[in-house]
């Protein structure tokens, strides 16, 4: 039976790999494979697979800056800065020369070369009874995830891409077109759906995992991937809205599964403002105060604001599905804090004209004209430059050492960015009122007749089979708490006019979600992708060129017209696979 202590001992040692840039777990996964007796030595026991896993992603979190500026300089709402350098500028203006470090996918190979090596060893450590079914089912599809997740980076960025899944002797092999083929992305997409869901165990690291602890504040259990929002992303993609929708849908109801009301109602469920607490995840004023622009609630620990910067608590975990920590003083540097900041860093991005125009053209429910996620919390004007601020409030402090605090996170999945891919998937399958819901004003609202009825027992639910089965009844007469009774929106919980109407069409509907992602998720890793996605889905090189030839052109920069017209060319969006 494993102790408690011998347990902790060694995942603490192994967290320490990740969180605090130790060497000797991840060493031994290294590029190049090893001989046989030291994977025999490396591979003993449950401790050994479990710094395996963490050894994979001290690995992946090398990718962190590189996934921010490539699914962000390269779409509409990031630009660059007086003191960026000339490949930034290459990534932004889509002319990328062969040496620029941004655009090698060599760093992505590191990584599945990784995952390779350790899912080859899990093999061998189950037929040698190392460890149980049940360990071996949880670590395996735990690796094979994280690889889908980076080989599906690799098909939005490169077109057409190696995909190799064994342990090969040089990963400079990759580059080896006779011995690896290149993959066209749909096929890629193929291949990484039927793997993805014949992974053995798609839920997360079961309670009692020795990979799910708590260190220094940290518990581990969402630094793992989800699995189920790969595969909604994979089905989203492929055009399987359906099943998009349901995988989604089964994180949704995360809460559902057991815990206390508190989870049931609150976890992924993107929920109503607390308007006399203000202890919420949402844009709110001051109550009896809401015309009055300076009472707006802006911390670190209340409000919208706060999803970014408060500590790992309930509320926190409410919202956040799966996000990466740096820590102070130790690899893997933070890297964003020189990517973003102009007082602690070299401030080599910045939000684009176009990006703060869109905020700026919004209406709050107060008739406030903007968007207070923009210029107030996902960007702020500071000595006299608009700066990114998502990544920078947990590290503008400085620490009671006088030390510069370089704390942060990779922000990954939330439930904002969950709550409007399922949207985009009900939508295209035809659900545009349960999308509109969604996107706006919660179910509740959106399912209520007017005039509302005292008696809410036949109203405020979908009646709709799964995915799309919502109950958000909230009644008295007689009593009724639906699980989704709180859910108020993206739009609603960010105190927003809502968009368009339960009639729109589906290309209305998908326009008001995808600038819904622009406003939302902003920096977050995930709008060159929304573009392409979009752009491809319809067969319209013009839905993504067009937002790049404006970002460009309200730069001044010469070169929009230019860059409009080599995007009108499928083929141009992809970058060069060299190394």
């Amino acid at each position: 039976m494993i102790t408690i202590t011998k347990t902790k001992k060694s995942i603490l040692l192994g967290m320490m790999a990740l969180t605090f840039g130790l060497n000797s777990c991840s060493d031994y996964l290294d590029v190049q494979p090893e001989d046989k007796l030291v994977e025999e030595q490396m591979y003993r026991n449950i401790y050994d697979a479990d710094a395996a896993v963490i050894g994979v992603y001290g690995k992946f979190m090398a990718l962190a800056e590189k996934n921010i500026i490539l699914n962000e300089m390269r779409a509409d709402l990031m630009s660059t800065t007086r003191n960026s350098t000339p490949y930034l500028k290459e990534i932004s203006e889509h002319n990328v020369s062969a040496n620029n470090p941004y655009a090698n996918p060599k760093d992505f190979y590191v990584v599945i070369q990784n995952c390779n090596n350790v899912l080859k060893n899990f093999d061998m450590m189950l037929e040698k009874k190392r460890f149980t079914q049940e360990q071996y089912n949880e670590r395996y599809s735990d690796i094979g995830a994280i690889r889908s997740w980076v080989y599906l980076q690799l098909g939005i960025h490169y077109g057409s891409v190696p995909y190799i899944t064994e342990s090969i002797e040089n990963i400079e092999d990759a580059k080896n077109i006779s011995k690896y083929p290149r993959l066209p992305f749909d096929q890629l997409l193929d291949k990484l759906i039927l793997f993805t869901e014949n992974l053995p165990y798609k839920g997360l690291y079961s309670v009692g995992s020795s990979l799910v602890i708590t260190i220094d504040g940290y518990n581990t259990a969402k630094f793992f991937i989800n699995k189920e929002c790969l595969l909604g992303d994979l089905q989203l993609w492929k055009g399987n809205y359906q099943e998009a929708a349901a995988h989604y849908k089964n994180v949704m109801e995360t809460g559902t599964r057991g815990g206390t009301d508190t989870e049931l109602y609150n976890t992924y469920r993107v929920k109503f403002a607390e308007v006399i607490t203000h202890d919420d995840l949402a844009v709110g004023y001051l109550r009896y105060s809401e015309q009055d622009a300076t009472t707006l609630i802006n911390s670190n620990t209340q409000g919208w604001r706060s999803i970014f910067a408060r500590d790992r608590d309930l509320l926190w975990n409410s919202e956040w599905i799966w996000s990466l920590p740096f820590e102070n003083n130790f690899a893997p540097k933070n890297p964003f804090i020189a990517l973003f900041s102009n007082k602690n860093g070299d401030y080599l991005v910045k939000p684009s004209q176009s990006a703060m125009d869109l905020w700026n053209s919004q209406k709050q429910s107060n008739d406030i004209p903007y968007d207070a996620r923009g210029q107030k919390f996902t960007y702020n004007i500071v000595n006299g430059d608009p700066v990114i601020m998502k990544y920078l409030y947990s590290s503008e402090a400085v620490a009671s050492t006088g030390v510069a605090n370089t704390k942060g996170q990779w922000f990954l999945y939330r439930a904002a960015k969950l709550h409007l891919r399922y949207a985009e998937a009900a939508n295209r399958d035809n659900q545009q009122k349960v999308a509109y819901a969604i996107l706006n004003n919660g179910i509740r609202r959106a399912y209520t007749p007017s005039p509302a009825p005292t008696d809410v027992t036949d109203v405020q639910q979908t009646k709709l089979p799964f995915p799309y089965d919502f109950d958000a009844r909230m009644g008295d007469y007689p009593s009724y708490r639906g699980n989704w009774h709180r859910n108020d929106g993206i739009r609603g919980r960010a105190f927003m006019k809502f968009v368009g109407a339960v009639g729109d069409d589906v290309i209305t509907t998908e326009n008001n979600i995808i600038q819904e992602d622009a406003l939302e998720l902003a920096y977050e890793g995930n709008r060159w992708e929304d573009l392409v996605r979009i752009a491809l889905r319809r067969n319209d090189p013009a839905f993504l060129a067009d937002k790049i030839y404006e970002k460009l052109s309200k730069e001044g920069n010469g070169k929009a017209s230019e860059v409009r017209a080599k995007l009108m060319n499928v083929n141009n969006w992809y970058l060069p696979f060299n190394w």
